[in-house]
């Protein structure tokens, strides 16, 4: 839909009710898959290491003969996450059947789990902006298996239509999945783009915190489908939703939720009706478009899983992975505030840029509190913002912590380490390999930095005279022209000092 067809969005509120909804998809990180000893690719720093239909055995392509066995590590993982959640834990769940063509998948099903989920009726508190907490109602979450990848060649838009032809890859298909599913969420209004993004950020810091993800939505080891339908004011019947896929970061979400709302408003202002699809968010037009009709459970002819025994964790199990939970989010921030001495706004100026996580990753690195905070805030989210992308999947705390260090031990200058935190997010490698290969060490060497002060004060005699009359500010000339001629990379404490002496001599 063209963009000046939209509704304004505070018009379209005053009119609807949106009422959401989220199916966040966490790959987990154990060492194999769901239903065979085939390495886990989400599992890892370097996801794309293995080489297509590498990571795959007889079981990932459905050969006959082949029987799945479940991942009790992905059962343990799974506990945990429904423990996290507030959810009870079924005493005993099932897989099931989920039956759809597949082309990503050989044996042309997945095995998921439907009417006996592993954990159900839960709720997350989630807080926005301004300290609001929103207490989000959740269904169940349940164990599944991902899909394999497909990359559609020829065209112009990636996808489907219009390529040539379409490659798949298995390495994916049967990594360990948690589907968690949200019950309707209401009575959002106009911060409805505000809640999706601030619950997709907290599952994200409970996932990473538990230890049992890596959660980068960049590269989709957490992916959200998001829901939107919109009902008239004061009506009671629910009206048709939509649901927005596989959207992978925090920003999108909220800009999905914000243009489903205006879109469906201006349809149903104009006395249409909402087509229950799904639909693909476009991050480069800020648009979703239509997808397929969306089916129902029915339509999947989900039926046991008749390889697969039930689920039953007993309770010692269950006890012991609760006693093993860590913090709760919301505890969590408060510590850190504390830990950290950070005032109200400073710790709300990281919490709101969905960078906690980061920010907490990159002190336990051994960054100080505000030098983190510091970059991942400032220099590291204006390049994301310039690139329309999220910050947290750019640069690796750790990264991020040894060019805090270099700054620090006086090795780089924050000039300098702007240039190398953007070198290492381009893929140039670790910052010292930066520093390295682009020769972006400071020089603190005297004899360098007194031929550069030689040079400076060729040009601008007079002023060690200013220096020794008392007017010892005047030295800012020379030190910044020694940084002028050395590209930014000297010493400027070292510089000062050499200048002083100089005009004491």
């Amino acid at each position: 839909m063209p963009r000046d067809a939209l509704m304004d969005f505070d018009a379209a509120l005053e009119k609807y009710e949106p009422v959401l909804g989220f199916e966040v998809h966490v790959e987990l990180s154990t060492a194999t898959k769901m239903f065979s000893d085939a390495p886990n690719p989400a599992t890892g720093d370097d996801a794309e290491a293995a080489g297509p239909n590498t990571a795959i055995t007889p079981v990932d392509l459905g050969l006959p003969g082949s029987l799945p066995v479940v991942n009790e590590t992905a059962v343990r993982y799974s506990i945990s996450l429904g423990l996290a959640l507030g959810c009870r834990i079924a005493e005993s769940s099932r897989f099931a059947r989920k039956n759809y063509f597949y082309p990503d998948l050989a044996k042309n099903y997945q095995i998921s789990q439907y009417d006996e989920p592993i954990a159900f009726e839960g709720e997350v508190e989630v807080e926005l902006e301004d300290g609001t907490v929103v207490r989000v109602p959740i269904e169940r979450a349940h164990m599944e298996e991902d899909a394999g990848k497909l990359t559609h060649v020829g065209g112009a838009t990636g996808r489907i239509h219009g390529a040539e032809y379409s490659l798949v890859d298995y390495n994916r298909a049967g990594v360990p999945l948690v589907e968690i599913v949200t019950k309707p969420i209401y009575g959002t209004a106009e911060r409805a783009p505000e809640v999706g993004r601030a619950y997709v950020g907290a599952i994200r810091e409970i996932v990473r915190g538990l230890g049992i993800s890596q959660a980068r939505m960049e590269r989709g080891n957490l992916r959200c489908d998001a829901n939107v339908s919109l009902r008239p004011r004061g009506a009671e019947k629910l009206g048709t939703r939509t649901e927005t896929k596989n959207v992978n970061s925090l920003r999108s979400v909220e800009r999905a939720v914000r243009y489903e709302i205006r879109r469906q408003a201006a349809i149903l202002d104009g006395g249409g009706t909402i087509t229950q699809e799904t639909r693909h968010w476009h991050e480069d037009r800020g648009e979703t478009s239509a997808g397929r009709p969306k089916s129902d459970a029915d339509d999947y002819r989900y039926f046991p899983e008749p390889d697969l025994l039930p689920v039953e964790p007993s309770a010692e199990l269950i006890e012991e992975l609760r006693a093993a939970l860590p913090e709760a989010p919301a505890v969590r921030r408060r510590r850190l505030k504390a830990d950290w001495g950070f005032t109200d706004e400073e710790f709300r100026d990281v919490a709101n840029s969905g960078l906690l996580v980061e920010v907490a990753e990159t002190v336990a690195a051994g960054a100080a509190p505000a030098q983190a905070r510091k970059w991942w805030t400032g220099e590291i989210a204006r390049i994301a913002n310039a690139r329309t992308t999220d910050p947290a999947g750019l640069i690796s705390p750790v990264h991020v912590s040894e060019i805090v260090a270099m700054v620090e031990n006086g090795e780089l200058t924050d000039r300098l380490a702007r240039q190398v935190v953007e070198a290492v997010i381009d893929g140039e490698g670790s910052p010292a390999e930066v520093v390295t290969t682009r020769g972006l060490q400071v020089v603190s060497d005297d004899s360098a930095l007194t031929a550069a002060i030689d040079a400076a004060l060729a040009e601008q005699p007079d002023v060690l005279a200013k220096i020794r009359d008392g007017k010892v500010q005047a030295a800012g000339a020379i030190i910044g022209a020694v940084m002028k001629q050395m590209r930014g990379q000297a010493d400027a404490a070292r510089v000062r000092e050499l200048i002083l002496e100089r005009a004491q001599s």
